[in-house]
């Protein structure tokens, strides 16, 4: 019979959530029934701090999201950032002047906890933000008044393939290929100041400060907890979600996951439009009843 885990670790687009990016009513009512059983579940996700308020209610009652993939933790209910990590503003001055010289055209954003900035060219996919948001290159911003924090992420969009947003697991060969090419060209460019994560998202590089990622953030919140990796259970679907994985007592990948995940996992459940991560943790909801009454 199943024994529950202490906490439950899941990344939220392509794994948690389904292809609208919405949590549903069959994935809610098992993360409500989790929180009453004591399992804390921890939203663990490449998103900004903005992009998640929308799912407070889904988190349980406390209401903790590591995100942007690894370099903060986040208390959803109250906004307080309770852990973060980021970049010196030397370390980003090197990671921006190896891009500018290696990729003259790349378009880079900044992503600290309490915002973001952009390159004048990089694409305004949020039209709700400030404009004032793109009107300096982005390294004009280090050390400026106002400018709160660490820079937590460093994304650099493709210069020769700036395709509409979106998450391909296996995306055509010729973009595949373009793609590991400019990722080839931005790790040349970075060197040892910054690593490279992937989470879906075509054309874009994600660059997180060397030892920041999901399972780094992951271990030190379990620490805080007094939980051991053997008591963890982990989703994901996304090669950023590799590393934790493989630090989670058992690392579960979601049938769509990108094959690099599935290759690596120690099991793998139901698609995330059938509600995959929530029938499996339903599933060990009931063998955990059925384990308390036969030892009752």
């Amino acid at each position: 019979m199943t024994r529950l885990p202490r906490v439950v670790a899941t990344d939220l687009d392509g794994t948690l959530l389904d292809s609208r990016g919405q949590v549903s009513d069959r994935t809610r009512n098992v993360l409500a029934d989790l929180d009453a059983a004591g399992v804390e579940v921890v939203f663990v996700t490449a998103r900004p701090p903005r992009w998640l308020t929308r799912f407070t209610d889904a988190v349980g009652g406390h209401g903790r999201v590591i995100c942007i993939g690894g370099a903060c933790v986040l208390d959803l209910a109250s906004g307080e950032t309770l852990d973060t990590c980021g970049f010196d503003d030397d370390a980003a001055h090197a990671v921006v002047s190896g891009i500018r010289a290696a990729l003259p055209h790349a378009a880079l954003a900044f992503e600290r906890p309490d915002g973001v900035v952009f390159d004048p060219t990089y694409p305004n996919r949020e039209p709700a933000l400030d404009p004032a948001l793109w009107s300096v290159p982005v390294e004009d911003t280090l050390g400026a008044d106002g400018a709160r924090g660490p820079v937590s992420k460093i994304l650099a969009l493709d210069p020769a393939y700036i395709p509409p947003p979106g998450i391909l697991v296996d995306p055509p060969e010729e973009i595949r290929l373009a793609q590991e090419q400019f990722f080839a060209a931005v790790r040349g460019a970075i060197g040892p100041h910054a690593q490279l994560a992937y989470s879906g998202a075509v054309g874009l590089a994600e660059l997180m400060p060397p030892g920041v990622d999901k399972a780094a953030a992951l271990a030190r919140w379990c620490t805080r907890l007094g939980v051991d990796a053997s008591d963890v259970w982990a989703f994901g679907d996304m090669p950023n979600d590799l590393p934790m994985l493989t630090w989670a007592g058992r690392g579960i990948a979601v049938a769509n996951a990108h094959r690099d995940v599935l290759a690596s996992a120690d099991a793998v459940v139901g698609h995330h439009d059938a509600d995959g991560v929530a029938e499996e943790l339903a599933a060990a909801l009931l063998g955990s009843d059925a384990r308390a009454a036969a030892d009752s």
